[in-house]
Parts: structure tokens; C-alpha cells; sequence
């Protein structure tokens, strides 16, 4: 499933061709993707204008305009899911102009969009999600509501993350997987920031001290910015809003990389793999301390 660097990538290709922009048609193909799509979600969309675009952990939201002027509209929720796309087309760049591709058989969304551009929501194995929330009400959305600070905030810190580690018994990596603990983070970037911070995945959460914590949330923040800055990952399904493919994948440090030698200079290490709740951990036994 795309993680937070896959999604703010997917939310930045696509500020060009919605952020103010006025959707002219909306086309809906299917009554439901994971869940039920909201009632009249074509006629609701179509005519307003997308004020802005956001992310909340791995969800991206659009704030429309409301039917009277100066009044704020709902709020488009977006989730790719475990297959979802996001694809834009009909754009000019430069002296190039990307065409409408023929349709396919799971666009289950179209948006038409002011100035040509065209937005389509894909999803072969339909786990994506698709809603509208009221004006100011995100906040208790079931998707949203329980979700930790966002790790590139300033409410993740040193201090909060002791606060809500403390006494836990499960594993680290556990905890960093917790939406409730911390927006966005996936079995991905978890590993790569435990690598980094040179913490072994099966180590009790409860049992980190304070320096562990601070090397925890100084290296999410750069796992992070690092792969938002290279384009996020490319796993499967997952691709840019204009097609194209993310790069950090190439930088990974441990995903993916089981019975290779670890990358620390001098380390005699070899990448173990795990599987911790059902999901592979890759880690080095050597590096990581217990």
C-alpha cells in the first residue's frame, strides 16, 4: 500500500491540474469501491471549484467551494488503497500535450477539469476509497479520526513519541505502524528508519530509551523527505499522478535486500528477514541493536 511519500507525490502532480481549477463533469462508473460511494457523488462534484489539496496521513483531500460564494464546500477524501491509481492526462508541459488515453476498464472516477486536464481514479482490485465529508468535519470522518500527528509536523516530536511508547510490550515496529501513534508510516519506511536509527525491529517499545526516541524521529523525518524529495517508491501498482515512476526504491538500505550485506561502512552484516505480524521486517542483525 502507498505510504506517505507515495501520496504527497501523488498530491503534488495533481495541484496543477485541479488546485483552482473548476471541475466541469464528473463521471461515475461503479456504485462502490471498498465502500458504498457517496449518494449523487457525480453531481455533487461537478461544478465546483477545488480550492486546495491536502494530505492527512495516507489520504488526500480537496477542499471545494459551496454552491454560495464565499461559503466552504465539502471535502473530496481520496484513498489509492493497496491498487489504486491516479492518473492525470490532457495537460500541456512545456511544448507537449499528454492526450486523454482510451479508457479502461477500472476508471471507476473521472473528473473533467477546467483548462483540458482530466482526472481519473483507477482501481483494478477496488481497496481504494472514495468519499465526501461536510465542511469542518473531517476531524470525526471513521477514516480520520484517529489518527496520530503527521511525522513531518511539529506535534511528532521527542517527547510525545517517549509519552505514547512508554510501557508498551509490542514490538517497535509495531508501534511505528500504529496510524493512532503516527500518520502514514508503512512497513516500508518503518524498516528503513529502524535501520537508520540503528534499532533491531522485535525490540520492545516500552524498553527505548530517550536517545533511542530522538534517533527515531530525527530519522523518520529524513527517511521521509528524502523519499518524498526522490519521488517515493515504486512497489506494484503504484505510480505518480503523471505516470511516471518513484526512484527511492533504488536508495533502500534493507527493504528488499534479504541475505545481501548491510551497507554501513565496516559492518560485517548480512540483511536478515523476518516476518513480524504477518509482514516482512528487513533489518541487520549486526547494526541494530537488540
Amino acid at each position: 500500500m502507498p505510504e506517505l511519500p507515495e501520496v504527497e507525490t501523488v498530491r503534488a502532480g495533481l495541484v496543477p491540474a485541479m488546485e483552482g481549477r473548476r471541475i466541469l463533469k464528473a463521471t461515475v462508473n461503479r456504485p462502490d469501491l471498498r465502500f458504498p460511494l457517496p449518494e449523487g457523488l457525480a453531481d455533487r462534484l461537478t461544478g465546483r471549484r477545488v480550492l486546495s489539496l491536502r494530505r492527512r496521513s495516507k489520504y488526500i483531500l480537496a477542499d471545494l467551494d459551496g454552491p454560495v460564494a464565499g461559503q466552504a464546500g465539502e471535502v473530496l477524501l481520496l484513498h489509492l488503497g493497496m491498487s489504486g491509481r491516479i492518473l492525470v492526462s490532457g495537460r500541456t508541459l512545456g511544448a507537449f500535450h499528454q492526450d486523454h488515453p482510451v479508457p479502461e476498464k477500472h476508471d471507476h472516477v473521472v473528473i473533467d477539469l477546467e483548462g483540458g486536464a482530466r482526472v481519473t481514479f483507477n482501481d483494478a482490485r477496488r481497496f481504494g476509497a472514495i468519499d465526501l465529508i461536510a465542511p469542518g468535519a473531517e476531524g470525526e470522518h471513521p477514516l480520520l479520526r484517529t489518527i496520530g500527528p503527521e511525522p513531518l509536523g511539529n506535534a511528532f516530536h521527542a517527547d510525545y513519541l517517549a509519552g505514547r511508547l512508554a510501557g508498551r510490550r509490542t514490538p517497535v515496529k509495531a508501534a511505528l505502524l500504529d496510524q493512532r501513534i503516527v500518520a502514514g508510516l508503512g512497513n516500508i519506511y518503518v524498516a528503513e528508519t529502524l535501520y537508520r536509527a540503528g534499532i533491531d525491529p522485535r525490540r520492545l517499545a516500552g524498553a527505548l530509551g530517550a536517545d533511542d526516541i530522538a534517533r527515531l524521529v530525527t530519522e523518520v523525518r529524513a527517511v521521509l523527505a528524502e523519499a518524498i524529495e526522490a519521488g517515493g517508491s515504486t512497489l506494484r501498482d503504484y505510480r505518480h499522478a503523471d505516470g511516471e515512476l518513484g526512484y527511492f526504491q533504488h536508495s533502500f538500505r534493507v527493504y528488499g535486500r534479504e541475505r545481501e550485506p548491510c551497507r554501513t561502512p565496516g559492518c560485517k552484516g548480512t540483511i536478515a528477514r523476518i516476518t513480524q505480524s504477518g509482514r516482512s521486517s528487513f533489518f541487520c542483525p549486526v547494526c541494530q541493536r537488540p
